[in-house]
């Protein structure tokens, strides 16, 4: 298949592109390199991939995207661009509402126009807000977002959902839940725990340790995002994905602790607005239509990010 992924250097992209380049597609990235961190990161992502093609492009162009996506002969998009965290969305909402929401209108609309018949993207379990009902399961009525990310990830599932109903384009939303491993951005709890640990830093506590989140390990959210390509049910349709199973930022704190070998110097904070007590996957749905089948659980996978972390900073 001829793939467009948006957001193909970053930490989820560059991982889905040597996918597809690894099962025989044809990938090309769509990134437009922004300073939310380093760009350079994002380049080193691609540096194993030198025959993927990449075009330095914002979604917020809707002229810049119409053209790449007329010219491809995409079979797929699959959109995992845009702005990304709760807190920097509350910082700085237009951005957010401009990028996530315009962006992939702007994307949809390329992709109609040009026949592209099947649009992956990328949501987030924040559109499940403060729900007191666990596992989240894709049915709950979804009616109180607390940040500006999750409202403009809602927004873009709704987005999905009309041009499926209107023009007959096959959408798929995946609400990731918490994905980490390695490449994970530097800005993510996991990654900044683990360098401020072994620099003898004190990390930033937000509450007193007892939220809960579904880590989702990189390589299971990979495959999630492969099964969609060859998915046929429902023209729209949306899944979560995640490990179902919840592990509080405590006992995160004490897994990266136990793989460093070094405690943690922590910094009691209060509660940050826009977060959520708990995040926890029902993916019951995933795994009947999808074949979904996580494997890494935090147990294993903390261990494995950690390896990755030291591995970069010698090479």
């Amino acid at each position: 298949m001829d793939i467009l992924v948006t957001g193909g250097a970053g930490f989820i992209g560059s991982h889905f592109v040597g996918k597809c380049v690894e099962l025989g597609h044809r990938p090309v990235v769509l990134d437009d390199f922004n300073d939310f961190y380093n760009p350079a990161i994002k380049r080193a992502n691609l540096a194993g991939l030198p025959d993927v093609p990449v075009h330095e492009v914002d979604i917020r162009d809707a002229s810049g995207v119409k053209r790449i996506i007329c010219e491809g002969h995409f079979d797929a998009i699959v959109h995992l661009a845009g702005r990304a965290g709760v807190r920097p969305s509350i910082k700085e909402p237009q951005l957010y509402i401009d990028t996530n929401i315009t962006g992939t209108f702007n994307l949809l609309e390329a992709a109609r126009q040009a026949g592209v018949p099947r649009f992956i993207c990328a949501s987030s379990s924040s559109v499940y807000g403060v729900l007191k009902t666990a596992p989240f399961r894709e049915d709950m009525c979804l009616n109180q977002t607390i940040s500006p990310y999750a409202a403009t990830k809602l927004a873009s599932e709704q987005l999905c959902s009309n041009y499926s109903h209107l023009y007959g384009m096959r959408t798929v939303n995946l609400r990731f839940f918490t994905v980490y491993g390695p490449r994970q951005r530097p800005d993510l709890a996991i990654h900044a725990f683990t360098k401020a640990i072994l620099e003898g830093r004190a990390i930033n506590q937000f509450g007193d340790g007892s939220t809960r989140r579904d880590y989702t390990y990189i390589d299971d959210i990979v495959q999630g995002i492969v099964a969609c390509l060859s998915y046929e049910g429902p023209l729209c349709d949306v899944f979560n994905l995640g490990e179902s199973q919840t592990t509080t930022l405590s006992e995160l704190i004490f897994s990266i602790e136990s793989a460093l070998g070094k405690k943690a110097l922590i910094n009691q904070m209060p509660d940050q607005p826009g977060d959520v007590p708990l995040t926890y996957a029902d993916i019951s749905k995933a795994r009947a239509l999808l074949g979904y089948n996580p494997h890494t659980q935090v147990a294993d996978g903390i261990p494995k990010f950690v390896e990755w972390y030291l591995a970069s900073q010698t090479s």
